[in-house]
């Protein structure tokens, strides 16, 4: 934790949120993939994982998102729970399993905002991930490829972007940050497996290589200010 300590001292410098993700996720560049950090199951009792020497694309945004939002050092963990928890619980059943569920929640508490676009479209999911969490009946708001790529202007830096599965059980296949290169270029900013590390690609390549039909978008907020009580 002792590098993302320092990273949310060094963002406090920047104006917004979307800056704050852009910095902190442009230090990250380069750690490692590493996937199923997180502890927990249905018969084993969740705990509560903090870590920066690893990521896989879910856990790279919640902690980027996290420290972007914190303020402090001492506020870290409180608002990584916030993002990963459904009500901040820590429990398996309450970790937002999900990213459908994880865009929903973090919807709800004010940390994100979902983006539209005119082109966009509502699709349907079945997904069936574990039995213990049940079936779920999703019906998603998307927007389609094409329609993402051709509307740059409405991107900012820090955005999440979500990339739909088409597997009939799964909602999501992966997640990463919208980011600008030197010349303008729209980038992915992400957790790759297949590179093994956090890395900026092009944006048009990766949905192309991955046969990205939809996508859907959420946009950070700022943390709400808490009033003071004289």
């Amino acid at each position: 934790e002792t590098r993302i300590g320092r990273l949310i001292d060094e963002a406090q410098s920047k104006g917004s949120i979307s800056e704050r993700i852009n910095f902190i996720s442009g230090a990250l560049r380069g750690t490692r993939y590493l996937g199923y950090t997180l502890i927990g199951g249905a018969q084993r009792p969740e705990q509560f994982v903090v870590r920066d020497d690893g990521f896989d694309c879910v856990t790279f945004c919640e902690t980027v998102l996290a420290a972007a939002r914190a303020g402090s050092r001492d506020n870290f963990n409180s608002a990584l729970k916030t993002i990963r928890y459904h009500d901040g619980v820590v429990g398996w059943r309450e970790r937002n399993h999900y990213f459908f569920e994880w865009g929903q929640h973090n919807v709800e508490n004010k940390v994100c905002k979902a983006i539209d676009m005119a082109g966009s479209i509502e699709i349907e999911k079945d997904v069936f991930w574990h039995r213990a969490l049940g079936r779920r009946h999703f019906a998603i708001r998307v927007i389609p490829s094409a329609v993402f790529l051709g509307n740059k202007a409405l991107l900012a830096n820090g955005d999440i972007v979500g990339f739909i599965t088409r597997r009939s059980n799964l909602d999501y296949f992966h997640v990463g940050f919208v980011a600008t290169g030197g010349r303008g270029e729209l980038l992915l900013r992400h957790a790759s497996q297949s590179k093994r590390r956090v890395l900026d690609e092009p944006m048009d390549r990766f949905i192309a290589v991955n046969g990205a039909r939809y996508v859907t978008l959420l946009r950070p907020q700022e943390p709400r200010a808490v009033a003071s009580v004289d």
